[in-house]
């Protein structure tokens, strides 16, 4: 590799739509490290640029802790599948609140009572499972 297949902790946060300080935190939690360190500058290859790329699809498609992504980056640690497992769980349950939640507020867009928070029988219905029992 050539020094024209480094690039700069600037130029590797501007790539990916980041702020350095989240690169450099991401170095203190472990899960980067730059390629090369000229003086204080940080220089990150194609390997490091990928990893930013993988940390940053993780955090935002899959909603990802650093700490669940930790585990999965570690090499040799076979309990990354858990952690994938526990995301996708959580996920579903997300998807079935969210789909909750669609369900009622189109009822509440076609419910035929005036006042349907006061007078809505499917309303009062769903909120008995909320009281305390």
């Amino acid at each position: 590799m050539s020094d024209d297949d480094f690039i700069g902790i600037g130029a590797a946060a501007r790539r990916f739509g980041l702020a350095e300080s989240a690169l450099r935190y991401w170095e203190k939690r472990g899960l980067l490290h730059p390629a090369q360190r000229r003086s204080s500058w940080r220089l990150y290859g194609p390997e490091q640029l990928h990893r930013i790329g993988l940390i940053k699809m993780w955090r935002e498609s899959g909603l990802m802790s650093l700490d669940e992504i930790a585990t999965i980056l570690t090499v040799g640690d076979h309990d990354w599948r858990d952690a994938v497992r526990d995301r996708l769980d959580a996920i579903q349950r997300q998807q079935d609140r969210l789909a909750k939640a669609r369900d009622h507020l189109e009822h509440l867009l076609t419910c035929p009572d005036e006042n349907p928070a006061e007078d809505c029988p499917y309303l009062r219905a769903m909120t008995s499972g909320y009281q305390a029992r």
